[in-house]
């Protein structure tokens, strides 16, 4: 696990000293993705910085990495779970090794293959090789984007970098990306490719890149996620996703160092523990929550840590030490994400780093095994497509009249609109008309359908549930889910690993009918039958919580001054109509509606803008009238 930036000059100029140092000074602002070792590289074209996490030997890993009689480097972040496999196939073919690691198989595969190397690899990786001899920069990102990588294409160089704070830092880059913004408020998080800065960019999941020197980047897509289901017995399903999972979290307990597991209330993580104890049974599990009921689901994790007999670690967050690490957040996330579960998932990093150096987490299952109750949507719809359209426009016309709250009004509304006209993924903030109004800058040809029509286009054959998923697994899933995975847990130097978004169990899972999935009132249905046996009984059914956080209740109380000052300071007049804000935050307050996700998704970027654009000092909570619990 490592972090790396790098600079490909576009003409042989060579690197002067202060551009090399320079380099050098971004490395510094990665560090907590690599502790434990740095290295350089540079010749006249292209120089390397690099910052190792010791996962395994280290020595064995050391980067940058020497092959081909030193006509290639290479810099890699991430972890290969099927490299003993593919080192013995490179065997047979003659290639000798000198070490253990992982990171010369991923050179001596690409000595072999070319390009084709990456879509062999198994595992979580963002990728980096320059051949020194051809002047020519490959670079490739892991099928589901759990490893990000950010570059930027200048009139003088090509930058790229495992955060996008070391590009900015190279590049003296400041200038907001208006476009971003405008889709950052209806996704709350800056979809891939795109980053909030203009010009920076990230390479999308699956995809690699190459850049001749001297020509413009070209990128490539070895990877698509797509749905094609196929007849089969369920008792057989049931089998292969036991078979496929347990063997998926073998390969990812792979570890010199402590390794451990976060653990919920729900099935996903439950189950990776559960498989995992059977490998190791002294494994550790951390979890969290908030004083506050209905908030915290670590009863539960402890009951079925118990169960599982295994430890369990658990802590409860305030409201004071919730705010006040979103600075530091913004930070380490590089671009705003409104998700408020980022801030519990900062914490529990935080917590189990004072134990282990890696953890195991359940994200992508509800992606691959249909776990959002909005995949059952197209069941409960089924019969508005009988309708004939002139009664179903009527009928939409009139939800639209209906008082915002009363009961049908978005059951009727969902009915009567196809799904790719109101389906963006799994959060969906402000409407167009929200953003026309705050959002001085909005450009009606960036609506958010410009941004999924192509998605739909790709699957418009599909079932809408599948259609769904796909639409997730391209924008949710990377913008948001494996977005605050990565950062929250680098920020504390803690490997995060996802058994469930392994090849092997989305090519099972893909091929899965929908009617398995979501079937007998309930979310992913046959996963849930896999587990069954496995998983102690009181999880099997429960209702799906994720990481809840009382934001709706904080902004009525604890967090309500705080937020009305965070917005009457913020130096985002130019970009806001803040008055629109405050009468949100008025109207949530009194509770005339709940506004807080709204509300929270421009505050999240108001404490970004002030880290970034501002550069000022935290805003902290303002002392109220009652207590602070």
């Amino acid at each position: 696990m490592c972090g790396f930036v790098g600079v490909l000059l576009k003409e042989n100029t060579a690197f002067s000293e202060e551009h090399l140092t320079a380099i050098k000074e971004s490395n510094k602002l990665i560090k907590h993705r690599g502790p434990d070792e740095e290295g350089y590289y540079s010749d006249s074209y292209m120089a390397l910085a690099f910052r190792r996490l010791k996962i395994m030997d280290l020595k064995a890993g050391s980067q940058p990495f020497y092959f081909g009689g030193d006509r290639y480097v290479l810099t890699f972040n991430g972890e290969i779970y099927n490299y003993k496999i593919l080192r013995e196939e490179l065997r047979s073919e003659g290639f000798e090794f000198h070490t253990d690691s992982d990171t010369e198989v991923v050179a001596k595969l690409f000595q072999s293959i070319g390009v084709k190397a990456f879509s062999k690899l198994r595992g979580m990786f963002s990728i980096i090789i320059w051949d020194s001899e051809e002047r020519t920069l490959y670079g490739a990102r892991d099928h589901f984007g759990i490893k990000p990588l950010y570059y930027c294409e200048s009139d003088c160089e090509f930058t790229f970098a495992s955060e996008r704070k070391c590009i900015t830092y190279l590049n003296q880059l400041n200038v907001l990306d208006t476009v971003a913004i405008q889709h950052y408020l209806s996704f709350q998080y800056v979809p891939n490719p795109l980053t909030l800065i203009e010009g920076v960019y990230t390479l999308e999941p699956g995809n690699y890149f190459i850049k001749e020197w001297g020509e413009p980047l070209e990128t490539y897509s070895y990877f698509k996620p797509v749905f094609k289901p196929v007849l089969s017995s369920e008792k057989q399903v049931i089998h292969q996703i036991k078979g496929v999972l347990s063997e998926s979290v073998h390969k990812h307990m792979q570890s010199d160092v402590p390794l451990g597991a976060f653990l919920s209330g729900g099935i996903d993580s439950t189950f990776i523990v559960a498989l995992a104890r059977e490998i190791n049974p002294k494994i550790k599990t951390f979890s969290i929550g908030f004083a506050r009921n209905g908030y915290s689901e670590i009863d539960v994790a402890q009951e079925t840590a118990a169960k599982l007999n295994v430890e369990n670690i658990s802590s409860l967050i305030t409201p004071q030490e919730f705010v006040d690490a979103l600075p530091k957040i913004m930070w380490h996330m590089d671009d705003p994400l409104a998700d408020p579960a980022c801030i519990p998932l900062y914490f529990l990093s935080k917590k189990a780093k004072e134990d282990v150096t890696v953890v195991l987490s359940g994200e992508g299952a509800d992606e691959l095994f249909g776990g959002y109750e909005i995949y059952r949507e197209a069941e409960s719809l089924k019969y508005f497509k009988y309708l004939p359209s002139v009664l179903s426009k009527k009928i939409y016309q009139l939800s639209c009249i209906l008082p915002e709250g009363m009961k049908g009004k978005s059951f009727l509304q969902r009915g009567t609109t196809p799904l790719q006209d109101r389906y963006i993924g799994n959060a969906k903030i402000f409407e167009e008309q929200e953003k026309n109004q705050l959002f001085k800058q909005y450009n009606p040809n960036y609506t958010y359908k410009s941004w999924t029509e192509p998605l739909y286009a790709q699957v418009k054959e599909s079932h809408p549930t599948q259609q769904m998923q796909f639409i997730d697994m391209n924008t949710w899933l990377i913008g948001d889910i494996l977005l605050k995975a990565d950062k929250m847990s680098m920020a504390h130097s803690l490997e995060v690993r996802v058994p469930f978004l392994d090849k092997e169990v989305f090519e099972l899972a893909s091929k899965i009918p929908v009617e398995q999935k979501i079937a007998e009132g309930t979310t992913k249905s046959i996963l849930r039958k896999a587990a069954q046996g496995i998983v102690p009984e009181h999880v099997i059914n429960r209702k799906k919580l994720g990481f809840p956080v009382p934001i709706k209740h904080w902004l009525r109380e604890e967090l309500y001054e705080w937020a009305e000052n965070l917005i009457r300071e913020s130096q985002t007049e130019h970009i806001f109509d803040k008055n629109v804000f405050f009468s949100l935050l008025e109207d949530h307050a009194q509770k005339k509606g709940d506004y807080s996700r709204k509300l929270w998704t421009v505050l999240t970027f108001m404490v970004w803008h002030s880290v970034y654009m501002e550069q000022n000092e935290p805003i902290s909570i303002r002392s109220r009238e009652h207590q602070i619990i």
